[in-house]
This record gives C-alpha cells, structure tokens and sequence, in this order.
C-alpha cells in the first residue's frame, strides 16, 4: 500500500492506495492546533493510529523558489521545516524512507494538465469532481470544504507513487 501525503502548516491531505484503488482518504487539520510541535504532535498521533500495511510513502515536495504574489521567506522556510518533521514521523511510524514527488511532476503523472492562467488546485479538483472517486464535501453555501483540495492533492501524490514504482519495476 501507498501512503500519499500533501502536506502544511494548516492541513495535511492523506491518501491510501492499493493496486491504485483510493483504500483511505483523510485529512489531519491543523487549523486550531497551537505552535509548531503541538502541530508536529497532532501528527505523530494521527500516524499511530493509521492502521494500514504502508509499504510506500511518496510526499509532496515543499516549494523550492519564490513566485510573484507566493509565499515569504519566512512562510517557505516554516514549511520547509514542517515537512521535514511529518517525513521523519512517517518515517519513524512505518519504518519506510518517504519519497518526494514535485506537484508539477506528480500532475503530469497523472494525467493532469494546468493550462496557462489556470490555478492548479482548481484544475486538480474539477478532475476529483468529474471522477467522484473520493467524497467532496461542501460548506452550506455550496463551496468545496478546503481540505478536500488537500485531499485531492494527497491522491494525486499517491497515485504518482504508484506510476513511479510501475516505472521502476519495468526498469529492473
């Protein structure tokens, strides 16, 4: 099994595959949780008590550069370093050295192209909407909830560790 993960500061999508097939989806919020550690903490906890035989971990890579209107140092450097922590946890839970997948490569994985001008959650989202493949929940006012674009994220990390491995077992 596959564990996919698209990690913040704020939620954590979480993806579990088998032979491709979406097993598990959730999301860890960390919306409430206070400082850094008790966010790492939270974590930690939702990693003992995910009961599946993961035998691959794939994560989102954190961004690497600035962009026009992104994120400050600060903010990147903060993920950055929250990354680092949930990957060790993983590790430490599943006893599996994680790999990252770029979310641009990740996407192409998958299928998924982001047009000029697009936004890449949008677009990522819209395919989970047309698919169904997981439950998409919405506020009262008929928005997606945030975590499920987290969500989605996590599934599109998951299933291009799939297609990594295949490539990999192809090579050998």
């Amino acid at each position: 099994m596959i564990l996919g993960l698209d990690i913040s500061t704020s939620i954590i999508g979480v993806c579990v595959l088998k032979d491709n097939k979406i097993v598990h989806t959730d999301y860890i919020d960390l919306r409430k949780v206070g400082d850094f550690f008790s966010k790492a903490a939270t974590v930690d906890e939702y990693f003992q008590n995910l009961e599946y035989p993961i035998e691959h971990i794939f994560i989102e890579q954190a961004l690497m550069f600035f962009r026009r209107g992104g994120s400050t140092a600060k903010t990147m450097a903060t993920l950055q370093r929250f990354n680092g922590v949930v990957s060790w946890l993983a590790h430490k839970r599943f006893d599996i050295i994680p790999e990252y997948v770029t979310p641009i490569g990740a996407r192409s994985k998958c299928g998924i192209k982001v047009s000029k001008g697009k936004k890449a959650k949008e677009v990522v989202m819209e395919h989970f909407v047309e698919s169904k493949e997981f439950q998409i929940d919405y506020t009262r006012y008929g928005n997606i909830q945030k975590y499920c674009y987290d969500i989605a994220d996590a599934v599109v990390v998951a299933r291009a560790g799939h297609y990594l491995l295949q490539e990999n077992r192809e090579n050998v």
